[in-house]
């Protein structure tokens, strides 16, 4: 099988696979393939944070040109995975000088489909792209052709809490990577002082008390496949509720507007996360640390559009400012695809990550904030 992840996040994935217990576990850009049967696919399906689908390759093949992909596809024995009246949904990815348009080859793909149930059975599958029985996936590489199925059906990011989200919400895929590159393991509070509608505080909730992250999804695309089964499917995410954890620390969300607020309530309160999650409606830069427990802090600041209206120096200088004087004993955390912003902190990260936020380069930067002077924390060492 394949997963597929977003840029820089290949190493967590490798590391998730590994824990869940894959086999044969190989890195690749922006994807890991692995090995593992069934009930191993539907695991990888809810038990994954940084995966956004997982697909399961039926045929790899080379093609020359047009004629092949349609001759080679239409050979495949499509009615072990799929009935004659189902309906399919195919998309494709392509890196080739020979074929440069994906969405012809998605047609082809489907032609030598239907072609095939057409001539053989004499009834054809019609598309359906919202809720089809079967999703395909043709990757082109050079020459190199592969079919798959795809076992996700919609991006896994989309895990079933969110009814509501403020302007340009994080995906929630690149938020649960993000706390784990920051090195998140549920011993000590935690905080996002700039909450949106609070995927980075329910990530992190689900990671501290290990959570599977999509158990609250409404649908994976295996569940229409012709080998279904819903017996093994309870058993493997009975499994997986059996490794969960208790959190004994604070999570908390502040937000200065009060829609995003209430959105972050409601979205915690889908994710069953409202025992560990509370919601504040504050102005970070008008707060500061309560008590002397370490806090680690991730959060995403407002950028491009959203930015419009606040002065960018004034508002990274506040950041830098607030953490420094209101947030002693604090490893702080942000993201932002304003680099020249970064410059009007006037603090020094001691990390940067270079990872995207959709199709925008950004940096993920760690700020220690110490308690006491770095100077007097380096000599008690």
């Amino acid at each position: 099988m394949v997963a597929k992840t977003l840029f820089g996040f290949e190493e967590l994935l490798v590391n998730e696979l590994r824990n869940l217990g894959a086999r044969d576990v190989k890195i690749g850009i922006r994807n890991v393939s692995f090995s593992g049967d069934k009930g191993f696919m539907y695991k990888a399906n809810l038990g994954l944070r940084t995966a956004v689908k997982i697909l399961k390759p039926i045929k790899t093949f080379k093609i020359f040109n047009e004629q092949d992909l349609y001759n080679q596809v239409y050979k495949m024995s499509w009615e072990d995975y799929l009935k004659p009246t189902g309906t399919l949904a195919i998309d494709a990815t392509v890196h080739s000088t020979i074929f440069t348009h994906s969405k012809y080859i998605a047609l082809k793909t489907k032609d030598a489909i239907v072609d095939k149930f057409r001539d053989t059975t004499g009834e054809r599958p019609n598309v359906d792209l919202r809720f089809p029985d079967l999703k395909i996936n043709v990757h082109i590489d050079k020459q190199f052709c592969t079919i798959s199925l795809d076992s996700s059906g919609e991006s896994l990011h989309k895990r079933g809490y969110k009814t509501a989200t403020n302007i340009a919400p994080i995906n929630e895929v690149l938020a649960a990577g993000l706390i784990m590159l920051s090195g998140w393991d549920g011993q000590s509070d935690f905080m996002d002082p700039m909450c949106g509608s609070g995927t980075i505080l329910i990530e992190a909730a689900m990671i501290a008390c290990n959570i599977p992250p999509n158990l609250l999804r409404k649908e994976f695309a295996f569940e229409r496949w012709q080998d279904w089964d819903v017996d093994l499917f309870e058993k493997i995410e009975e499994s997986l509720l059996k490794n969960t954890r208790d959190f004994y620390h604070k999570m908390i969300g502040y937000d200065k507007s009060p829609s995003a607020v209430s959105k972050a309530k409601e979205n915690v309160k889908n994710a069953h996360l409202d025992e560990f999650i509370t919601i504040k409606h504050e102005d970070f830069f008008k707060t500061q640390k309560a008590g002397n427990d370490v806090l680690h802090m991730v959060f995403n600041p407002p950028y491009g559009e959203r930015l419009e209206s606040l002065n960018v120096e004034e508002f990274y200088g506040n950041i830098g400012s607030t953490l420094k004087h209101g947030f002693p004993g604090t490893n702080a955390w942000f993201i932002t695809s304003n680099l020249e912003a970064l410059k009007h902190v006037g603090l020094r990260p001691s990390r940067k990550i270079k990872v995207f936020n959709a199709k925008l380069e950004a940096r993920f930067v760690k700020y220690e904030m110490y308690a006491g002077s770095k100077k007097a924390k380096k000599q008690s060492r």
